[in-house]
């Protein structure tokens, strides 16, 4: 990897953090004939990874712009198409973009190859919503090909897999290629105004945060007597790719990283230092291999601290919500309500709502349209990779640091994947014996 030797220490993280640049621009109303600098009126999208949260993404870039169609899929597995079509062109009825659904047969493409062949279809743009361990492949192949890029969270589940994103974040910035990050709270409008006073000093220097990811589980794996005799071992991990840490990264990781976001973003997005963890699984995930908790404390500099409980079991408390103690003040995200701030100038947001999934679209196309690409890579690398920072220090039991997280050299997602090979479920990972590589 080119850049592994580049970005061996926090400061060089941070510089090159700095000039990728972290700032989103406000939505626009732009000419419709502008694109990469071509007159191009009709911008094709293709969707890679047909589940909900992939239905979901192309249903909002197809909202997001009237010039836009929808021309490609690629998924795993065939049965994912239809479903994934029904539901657009219900939806597509009522939002008025049910004839911009162009999809034929010949362009649906089934298999561990079909995210290249809707790359190569001819597409203008590709929405990224397959499992995480396939992004950082995928959005190679995007970068490589030149199409400006919506990937979702998280973007890798290792760091081999995040110093490849970062090297794809670079090459589109180069090639003026757009590239949008999942990560949606940072295109809502209550957050962004919440944290633009934090930053502002309106609780004073931010001394803590604290931030909460309490819920159920999410797709619980099911036991090994239901596996078709004929299902390999593949087919079998990613049809319940929640649950293997090779493709979701852990609850925290796929999950969480939202709280992971915001706590990166409250901080400006300065790395922490270090990291300690506690976690394990409480409740039985059969063949799984990811852990249902976990608690870690981020250290930065000045003795600085951000803390995250994540938690996904049944009958348990429930909350997603954000604590920032400042030496001036509190400021309070609570769950999916309006930010407060309680400091000499009291503050709550009262100000038009917005729909950060949309909005993620509206500011894509309209960036790809004014011909002024914008590049969320370095920060929604640097989120995933606190995620896994947090996921390491669970497992192993140690302090991890910043420097080690970077240049880790292990690798969880297989080589050369293949319906038939075999493909061993790694052990629960057990602290103090489980190692950081």
């Amino acid at each position: 990897m080119k850049n592994q030797d580049q970005l061996t220490t926090r400061r060089e993280f941070l510089k090159t953090s700095a000039a990728l640049g972290t700032a989103l621009a406000a939505p626009a109303i732009l000419p419709g004939n502008l694109f990469a600098g071509a007159n191009r009126d009709t911008l094709r999208v293709g969707l890679i990874g047909c589940g909900g949260r992939g239905t979901g993404a192309a249903g909002q870039a197809l909202s997001a712009d009237k010039n836009v169609v929808l021309t490609a899929l690629g998924d795993a597995f065939e049965e994912r198409f239809q479903p994934c079509l029904s539901a657009l062109r219900k939806d597509g009825v009522e939002k008025g973009y049910a004839e911009r659904i162009k999809v034929t047969p010949a362009n649906c493409f089934v298999g561990l190859d079909a995210y290249q062949k809707v790359i190569d279809s001819g597409v203008d743009v590709v929405l990224l919503t397959s499992p995480p361990g396939f992004r950082p492949v995928h959005l190679a192949a995007a970068v490589k090909a030149g199409k400006h890029i919506f990937c979702e969270k998280p973007v890798a589940t290792d760091a081999p897999g995040v110093r490849s994103v970062l090297e794809s974040a670079k090459m589109a910035k180069e090639k003026n290629l757009s590239l949008v990050a999942g990560l949606c709270w940072r295109y809502e409008g209550a957050r962004r105004e919440f944290y633009k006073k934090i930053h502002g000093g309106a609780i004073g220097e931010t001394r803590v945060i604290y931030a909460t990811y309490y819920t159920g589980p999410v797709k619980p794996m099911p036991p090994a007597s239901e596996r078709p005799a004929d299902m390999g071992d593949l087919e079998w991990q990613m049809r319940h790719w929640y649950n293997f840490v090779w493709l979701s990264g852990d609850g925290l990781v796929e999950q969480a990283v939202h709280s992971v976001d915001k706590i990166s973003w409250g901080m400006k997005d300065q790395p922490p230092l270090k990291a300690v963890a506690v976690g394990g699984r409480q409740t039985p995930n059969h063949q799984g291999n990811i852990y249902d908790h976990i608690f870690v404390a981020y250290e930065y500099p000045d003795d600085v601290r951000a803390f995250l409980g994540q938690r996904q079991s049944t009958n348990c408390f429930s909350e997603n919500a954000d604590y920032l103690m400042g030496t001036e003040g509190f400021g309070k995200i609570p769950s999916w309500q309006n930010p407060v701030i309680r400091a000499k100038e009291n503050w709550r947001y009262r100000g038009p709502k917005t729909d950060m999934y949309q909005q993620e679209h509206d500011e894509l196309f309209a960036s790809i349209r004014s011909g002024k690409p914008m590049n969320d890579g370095q920060w929604m690398a640097q989120s995933t990779l606190m995620g896994l920072m947090a996921r390491m220090a669970a497992y192993t039991g140690q302090e991890v640091t910043w420097e080690e997280m970077m240049n880790s050299k292990e690798q969880l997602v297989p080589q050369n994947l293949d319906w038939k090979m075999k493909l061993e479920i790694a052990p629960m990972a057990v602290p103090g014996f489980t190692k950081l590589v």
